[in-house]
């Protein structure tokens, strides 16, 4: 039988401890069980990308001797983290003939006041440092604050983070449960937008989504900054920057400013949208360049009007809040609007300057009209954003609107090109072989480094979370398994040629409780896919919420399970945005898709995949009927029992525990087109798909909580 586990004499080896050292797995268990041992020359390139030469055997040496002197010297660990309530203490290394003395200073600038008395050891020396205990008291309070330390000559102030060990239920989820709206916002237009869905769309979307079938909350696709300039990224999971609002969902007629323009001025942003708006009854494809080429004139004219005094402060208070990464992120856009889109390029401008190059400072200088615009954008798509969510929530919503989180950034992206010291150097993320990617999965993505993020609190993740809360009531983390771990690629493998590299899942899921907290909001964990079963319980144990697909929910047998056994915190839905709408799954146009677009392997796996679907599609219908959720005779005709079927299907959710419910807008109107086909780029419209009914009409967003498809799927819901 296969080994589950390392032997000792693998364990034993330098470079296997120098992995283990570094939070580098050198195995790991796959999805069906299987037990891999990574390679030596892929750990080799993980160590150097986390920061750690292990090229040959003595760098490996010197690397390990390193990593234990550090760990046996350095006065305090880098970031400190407490539970909230719980006492707890803290190393201090020292000379022996040193008197170790700390401080708390807490966020708000105030001293701790508690008496805070080092506990001196007197253990044997280790490489002329002993070891200290800091007893830290129960009575500090929730909150990201600075622990000083010091001995001798050595000082040290670090992060010191108390976080809740939950996240409190909102009052509704204690013995309830709450249901919302999935949707992609960019697919929902009105007659009014400007040929994609917009922060004015959203706004109606989520007023007329409780008003009309009193829904709580609303899912989006990630709204994180792009490029300010054609082409524009189609995937919403890769962004430029997590840290700040994409710009071109802003309404321009929805800024206050544009009330003041003049005549002439105004003409200008109607002729503008006029151009875009004939693209709002194109049921086929979205084109987020030409939207983009009409609106950013369209916001050069309203930025050009003049501000009240009271509007003037506020925006000079957004940029004193944001501080320096507003100003790298408007620097990156004015290069990239001066110089053109960055490129891998090494004669690209993003390969050639830094965001401290005298060239780069020069052009900023130089063009401080485009600087600010960009800087104005960031301020009212921020605004609209947070608009949206007090409509929602003045509507009634529990929750209102529900963020979704990117598990990382574009490579050439405006938060690589700023700050590259945060992300690791010569690898991506992605995810190892599984059943529905049998090479792995490249997301081109550059990770944070683990080091880097323990050096500085966390503070890049910190603000990063508090920052989304502004403008929601929940947060979803796509991939949550990376507060655990990612899986690192290193440049120029396979997929699959990667392994795991291990985050502090402790500081981060407190992050989250912490802003979740203070927000009165929720968090969902995306867990799906190869995920160690300690991910849910940790989840679960934070008050954090975990995610439950129906299509997924399935035995060792490939029966589907009762909902009865899905899992309390989750939110449960039938399908997700890498799965056709449920008319399309039911109707088979994933194999269809996949057959046009050439993915299979060969016959072989085609005819594989066809047979499954269709066991899948038989199995599912003997359990909607068995479970007394669909009618038997709907079966005398699936195609005229469509709404019926897919109506059953969430009935089935509703039957479950999980906390929050969720259907899918593209369930309601009977859309059957994929947004994201995996596996695909331009072979496919990924992500630039309009919202349209079965008969592949528009569907407009004033008029969507109005269908009776979709009326009768929320009354559903709302049972």
């Amino acid at each position: 039988m296969e080994p589950k586990t390392e032997s000792q004499r693998r364990l034993a080896r330098p470079l296997i401890r120098l992995a283990k050292l570094s939070n580098v797995a050198t195995s790991y268990i796959g999805q069906t069980g299987d037990y891999n041992e990574i390679d030596d020359d892929v750990i080799v390139q993980v160590l150097n990308a986390v920061g750690v030469a292990a090229s040959n055997d003595a760098e490996i040496q010197t690397s390990l001797d390193a990593i234990e002197t550090q760990r046996a010297t350095a006065l305090v660990p880098g970031t400190v983290f407490v539970t909230l309530g719980d006492s707890s203490s803290v190393e201090i290394h020292h000379r022996d003939n040193e008197i170790p003395r700390a401080q708390v200073e807490l966020e708000s600038g105030e001293m701790f006041s508690d008496d805070l008395t080092i506990e001196r050891s007197h253990a044997q020396a280790v490489r002329g440092y002993v070891t200290s205990s800091l007893p830290l008291p129960a009575t500090l309070p929730m909150g990201y604050h600075t622990l000083r330390v010091s001995a001798g000559e050595r000082r040290a102030d670090v992060s010191l983070i108390v976080a809740p060990a939950r996240v409190p239920l909102l009052d509704e989820l204690k013995e309830g449960q709450l249901w919302g709206w999935m949707a992609q916002l960019y697919s929902i237009r009105s007659r009014e937008s400007w040929g994609i869905g917009d922060f004015a769309d959203l706004k109606r979307l989520l007023v007329d989504a409780r008003t009309k079938t009193q829904a709580d909350y609303m899912l989006i696709n990630p709204v994180h900054a792009a490029e300010p300039v054609s082409p524009l990224t189609p995937s919403p999971y890769l962004p430029d920057s997590r840290r700040f609002v994409n710009f071109t969902y802003i309404r321009p007629e929805d800024i206050e400013e544009y009330a003041k323009l003049t005549q002439q001025s105004r003409a200008k942003v109607e002729t503008a949208h006029a151009k875009a708006a004939v693209m709002n009854s194109d049921a086929d494809h979205l084109d987020r360049d030409a939207m983009w080429n009409a609106k950013m004139p369209a916001l050069w004219e309203v930025f050009s009007a003049p501000r009240s005094v009271e509007r003037e402060r506020e925006y000079e208070a957004y940029k004193y809040d944001q501080g320096p990464d507003l100003d790298a992120y408007a620097t990156w856009c004015v290069a990239c609007d001066l110089w053109g889109a960055p490129t891998p390029s090494p004669d690209s401008w993003i390969k050639r300057y830094s965001l401290g190059s005298q060239e780069v400072q020069r052009l900023v200088a130089e063009n401080r009209d485009i600087f600010e615009f960009y800087r104005w954008l960031e301020w009212i798509a921020d605004s609209q954003l947070v608009e949206a969510q007090k409509a929602a929530k003045t509507a009634g919503m529990s929750i209102g609107l529900m963020l979704d989180m990117a598990v990382g950034v574009h490579p050439l992206g405006s938060d690589v090109w700023a700050a590259p010291e945060r992300f690791a150097k010569g690898a991506t993320v992605g995810a190892p072989p599984d059943f529905y990617n049998q090479q792995g999965q490249n997301w081109s993505q550059p990770p944070l480094n683990p080091r880097y993020l323990e050096k500085t609190g966390y503070k890049t993740y910190r603000d990063l979370i508090h920052h989304m809360f502004t403008g929601a009531g929940a947060l979803r983390i796509d991939h949550i398994l990376g507060l655990f771990r990612l899986w690192w690629i290193p440049e120029g493998n396979a997929a699959g040629q990667g392994t795991y590299v291990g985050y502090n899942s402790d500081v981060m899921l407190g992050i989250l409780a912490i802003e979740a907290t203070r927000a009165g909001g929720v968090v969902i964990g995306e867990d799906l896919g190869v995920v160690p079963p300690y991910v849910a319980s940790a989840l679960s144990s934070h008050g954090l919420l975990g995610s439950v697909i129906e299509w997924f929910e399935k035995d060792d047998h490939g029966e589907f399970k009762d909902p009865s056994t899905y899992r309390e915190y989750a939110i449960a839905s039938v399908t997700t945005h890498d799965l056709p709408p449920t008319a399309g799954y039911l109707n088979y146009e994933h194999v269809q898709l996949r057959t046009a677009l050439g993915l299979f392997g060969g016959k072989a796996e085609a005819e594989d995949f066809v047979e499954t679907a269709r066991v899948e599609h038989a199995n599912l219908l003997d359990f909607l009927v068995r479970g007394g959720w669909l009618d038997a005779r709907v079966l005398d005709d699936e195609a005229a029992g469509e709404q019926h079927i897919i109506e059953a299907m969430h009935k089935v959710l509703k039957a479950s525990p999980s906390k929050l419910l969720c259907a899918a807008v593209v369930d309601g109107v009977g859309e059957r087109r994929s947004q994201n086909q995996p596996g695909t780029n331009n072979e496919y419209p990924n992500w630039r798909i309009p919202l349209a009914n079965a008969a592949r009409e528009p569907v407009y967003a004033e008029e969507l909580f109005d269908l009776p498809r979709v009326r009768s799927l929320g009354r559903l819901m709302d049972q």
